[in-house]
């Protein structure tokens, strides 16, 4: 094969392992011997354990050990702590109790972990969880995040008064307050964005192993974060030495976030292991996944945007309720507080801004990250906003857009959340999209539908997305004997094709033959330092660090061919895979170099080690990817049924590696943005706190027929702040969807009077605004 460079549509090499059914998923992985764990839940939201009978459960045929939470304390098991903590408005710090392994007297949500039976089948331990006995005494609930800081709603925590966790504001209320009393017009919004669960296609699962010989253990589990799975588990659970823990994770079928952070299952199968001297292994069914996984968006938002007499917007005031759950996830506390504030001024030079959180306890599962997690939330807002505003303002949207636009010329351009925006040019995104998407043609298209009895909407979503922030990666290129070349990364690909992209830019940087490169990604044995995958970071932290891999292999090449060609190093250019000397057809491969480089008596003596490299890469700025969503919709008016029927879309993600693979992101994206406008809707009764709509007969998703084709193109704009010029692409599809989506379906109804309507837009939704109008 072929060296492969970078903006090439390389096929991806994953997936013929996929396709033919040689995928290694957690439920792949057998053990001899292994065991099976089953976990009694909660079917309550709020409630206090009274007592718990394990006795009949305990003397069941093949059951091999029962556990309680007292069982854990016994064994000195810990907690999964919140790692990340947020400074509120009065100056204090955000300070969340740990995530207990079991419910510890009291259960605060429907699905909490109360009691671990592992038995020799997983028939048997889930027969066995019949006979445990728990008593409850049932609590009041508090469910709905609106009311949740009312005097009268009951505590999910003692100390949290009002439920609160965090009550955090950011940027400069006083000045908010001056443009607003100055506004020539002031549009306002109250919203709910609606609580969603992830549904990937392989549920949550994991293996656990212990090595009584050694006091290891060994961990398969469907996580992207697994050294931070690792140093939880060992620092906070087991209080042990991190390098006694070893997390594994294989291919894995879809996570989405919500598959980044521990939970408490992991260490449970953990400390079974150890228990009853066999490996124990717990997957979920899709109805557990519905109480278990953590879910996400859930909040409620009053904003207001402020403009002058020229339409130019000047102040934006946001103040939001984030519901949080019982617990809160180990990094949630920044996402619906800063990490929001970084996009929700969109792409618009509005100079002015403050917003406000309140991050509250309810007595239901825990939110989690989701794609486009505090982005998503954001960008809603101010695209509904900006609808609204053009029409109070008698304004065609896109216009409004435009003239509101942070322009290319002011690039770099600080928020007033003071995040900068590297590069970008968000107008001419915009203006491409309604080329390609034949706005000019609208009018007709409306005219075309009516005759058939059909209303027909144009929704534009200008997204910007915050993307790899702050932090760190690593990455090594290690040389084998027979000439192949394995790259290790402490990314993680859960469908995303890093396989290929990362072997794609290794292939272009060292001109390496693409089917000679191997990869390897969550082992944290073999894998010295990884952030995992989050956050749209992994080609852009992972691939920046095997670019610095990649130079600092050819710095060290350029010394051994040197010496081997009996040259000056500055002599030696690396071109096209090998190691040149100018002027001449004198030359070595790298393969061959690494050969020489590998022998100790063959390299140089100021080269301590063969081209063998591991590269940390440490960054300071975000990217900001950005770009415009074109959705049209018909829309039944006898049944209220929304049917997609356009969709564009024109994206910036600077520097594209494989262009085909980065349509696909968007495409998925796309479908689930489109699906929390549309159709996905985690309900839960408000009295009892019961997950209602808790199967895929009840919660719907968006399938393949639902949607039409998409139209996708990119404007390449290198980012600044990374040495490839990458913008994350992964949650990109979702943040901008969403909003374009819903004001389709807004404006198809406008005529009638409608100017707001709730996600998801169900035909029951969308009938009722219809006949209300």
């Amino acid at each position: 094969m072929t060296v492969r460079g970078i903006g090439e549509s390389v096929l991806r090499v994953e997936d013929e392992r996929f396709l033919t059914g040689h995928g290694c998923y957690l439920d792949d992985i057998e053990f001899p011997d292994q065991a099976y764990a089953y976990i009694v839940r909660s079917p309550h939201s709020h409630a206090k354990i009274v007592s718990i009978d394990c006795a009949a459960a305990t003397k069941a045929a093949g059951v091999l050990a029962v556990a309680t939470a007292a069982d854990l304390a016994e064994d000195d098991v810990g907690s999964i702590p919140c790692s990340l903590r947020v400074q509120n408005r009065d100056g204090s710090w955000s300070d969340p109790p740990p995530r207990p392994l079991m419910a510890e007297g009291v259960v605060r949500h429907v699905g909490e972990e109360v009691a671990l039976i592992v038995a020799e089948t997983l028939e048997q331990a889930r027969d066995v969880a019949e006979s445990v006995t728990v008593n409850y005494e049932v609590l009041p609930a508090n469910v709905d995040p609106a009311r949740a800081t009312d005097v009268v709603t009951p505590l999910v925590w003692d100390s949290a008064p009002s439920n609160v966790c965090i009550d955090w504001e950011g940027g400069d209320r006083e000045a908010v307050d001056i443009a607003f009393a100055d506004a020539a017009h002031v549009t306002t919004i109250e919203l709910v964005n609606n609580r969603l669960t992830a549904a990937s296609m392989e549920p949550r699962g994991s293996i656990g192993l212990y090595d009584d010989k050694t006091g290891c253990f060994t961990l398969h589990a469907t996580c992207q974060y697994v050294h931070l799975l690792q140093q939880q588990l060992a620092e906070w659970v087991f209080r042990l030495p991190v390098d006694r823990i070893r997390v594994i994770a294989t291919d894995m079928g879809g996570g989405f976030g919500m598959k980044n952070f521990p939970y408490p299952e992991y260490g449970l199968v953990l400390w079974a292991a150890r228990r009853v001297g066999r490996p124990v292994r717990w997957i979920e069914d899709r109805s557990e996944a519905f109480l278990a996984d953590n879910q996400a968006r859930d909040q409620v938002t009053s904003a207001a945007l402020a403009f002058d007499s020229e339409n130019r917007a000047t102040a934006l005031r946001v103040d939001t309720i984030a519901n949080f759950g019982a617990y809160v996830g180990s990094r949630m506390p920044s996402l619906p507080t800063t990490e929001n504030a970084a996009s929700a001024t969109g792409a618009y030079a509005i100079p002015n801004a403050v917003s406000s959180v309140k991050c509250v306890y309810t007595n239901t599962v825990t939110i989690g990250s989701y794609r486009g997690v505090g982005r998503s939330e954001a960008i809603y807002v101010i695209e509904r906003l900006m609808d609204k505003a053009a029409g109070e303002l008698g304004l065609e949207p896109a216009d409004l857009r435009r003239r509101n636009l942070v322009p290319a010329t002011a690039m770099p351009y600080t928020t007033p959340f003071e995040w900068t925006f590297d590069s970008g040019d968000f107008a001419r995104n915009l203006d491409d999209a309604l080329v390609s998407a034949d706005a000019a043609g609208f009018a007709a298209r409306r005219e075309v539908a009516a005759k058939r009895g059909r209303l027909r909407g144009f929704g534009i979503g200008y997204y910007i997305d915050n993307s790899s922030g702050p932090g760190e990666e690593g990455a090594d290129i290690r040389f084998e004997e027979d000439g192949r070349v394995t790259i290790l990364v402490g990314t993680f690909s859960n469908g995303q094709g890093l396989e290929t992209t990362f072997s794609q830019l290794v292939s272009d940087q060292l001109g390496l033959a693409f089917d000679r490169i191997a990869f390897v990604q969550g082992d944290t044995d073999q894998v010295v330092f990884g952030g995992g995958h989050g956050g749209s970071r992994s080609t852009e932290m992972g691939g920046s660090a095997l670019r610095h891999a990649a130079d600092r292999v050819i710095e060290k090449g350029r010394l051994v061919a040197a010496q081997a060609l009996e040259v000056a190093d500055a002599d030696i250019e690396f071109i096209g895979g090998r190691f040149v000397v100018v002027g001449t057809d004198r030359a070595l491969d790298l393969i061959e170099v690494a050969a020489i480089a590998r022998d100790p008596d063959r390299r140089p003596s100021e080269l301590e080690e063969s081209l063998d490299t591991h590269q940390q890469y440490v960054r300071q700025d975000a990217s900001w990817p950005n770009g415009c969503h074109v959705c049209e919709v018909e829309i039944d008016p006898a049944t209220g049924r929304v049917e997609v029927v356009n969709y564009t879309v024109v994206d910036d993600f600077g520097v594209i590696i494989n262009p085909m693979i980065v349509r696909g992101m968007v495409h998925g994206g796309v479908a689930q943005g489109v699906g929390q406008a549309l159709y996905e809707d985690l309900v839960i009764d408000r009295q009892t706190g019961q997950v209602t709509s808790g199967s895929f007969m009840d919660y719907t998703l968006a399938k393949a027929d639902d949607l039409c084709d998409f139209t996708v193109s990119f404007n390449e704009i290198p980012c600044q702040t990374n040495p490839l010029g990458i913008k994350g692409c992964g949650e990109a599809g979702t943040v901008g969807a969403h909003p374009a989506a819903m004001n389709a379906v807004i404006d198809a109804l406008s005529h009638l009077g409608v100017t707001h309507l709730e996600c998801p837009a169900t035909p029951q939704r969308v009938w009722r605004a219809i006949h209300r109008s």
